[in-house]
Parts: structure tokens; C-alpha cells; sequence
């Protein structure tokens, strides 16, 4: 089944999910030549781990809270705050409390 990204001038809802944080899944809102987006569900406990991507990314923290590992550190992000990284510097996430974040990755510079 294909997966339906968002068309332009579609909205999302990302509001809390809050206890169906554990049942969700995490979803490409959408994806274009220059830039995608996705909204990453991180468990409790749940992490993804160290990668790097080419493009410079932004996470923005929807509700709950991760650590986001980067070789100088780990920092923790919680809801309401934004985080950019340049592209190419690797880095993990890990859901400290049941977690959603807004994942911006620039494609093509």
C-alpha cells in the first residue's frame, strides 16, 4: 500500500498524542526534491540510533522529551524547543518520556 504524503496546501494534525504515543507509528508527512518532513514517535525508551544524514535537519519536539547524542554531547530536548544540526554530523535520539518530534531534513542544498 502506498503511503499517502500530504499534497500541497494539505494540513496535518500534530497535536499531542499523548498515551497512544506507544501504539503509534512514525509517519512521512512529506516528501519533495528539496526537503522532507517527518513526525518520529519515540517511545519510552525507544531510540534510533547513530546515523547521519547529508542535509541540515531541524527537530522540533511536539510533546514529551528525548536525548539527542551528538560526538560533543548529549542534550536534552522536551517539548516546545527546536534543535538544528548541519548535515552530515551524526547523531542518535532516545524517547526519555513517550516522545513526538517534527523531523525537517533538507534534501538538496
Amino acid at each position: 500500500m502506498a503511503l499517502n504524503h500530504l499534497q500541497s496546501g494539505d494540513i496535518a494534525n500534530l497535536l499531542p498524542i499523548g498515551a497512544d504515543a506507544v501504539s503509534s507509528q512514525s509517519v512521512a508527512l512529506f516528501k519533495s526534491e528539496q526537503l522532507e518532513v517527518i513526525r518520529l514517535v519515540l517511545p519510552t525508551g525507544r531510540a534510533m540510533p547513530m546515523h547521519t544524514v547529508l542535509g541540515e535537519i531541524t527537530v522540533q519536539c511536539l510533546e514529551g522529551s528525548i536525548d539527542f547524542e551528538t560526538p560533543s554531547g548529549t542534550q536534552r530536548l522536551q517539548a516546545g524547543q527546536l534543535l538544528f544540526l548541519r548535515g552530515g554530523e551524526p547523531h542518535a535520539l532516545v524517547g526519555v518520556e513517550d516522545a513526538s518530534v517534527l523531523v525537517t531534513i533538507v534534501l538538496k542544498p
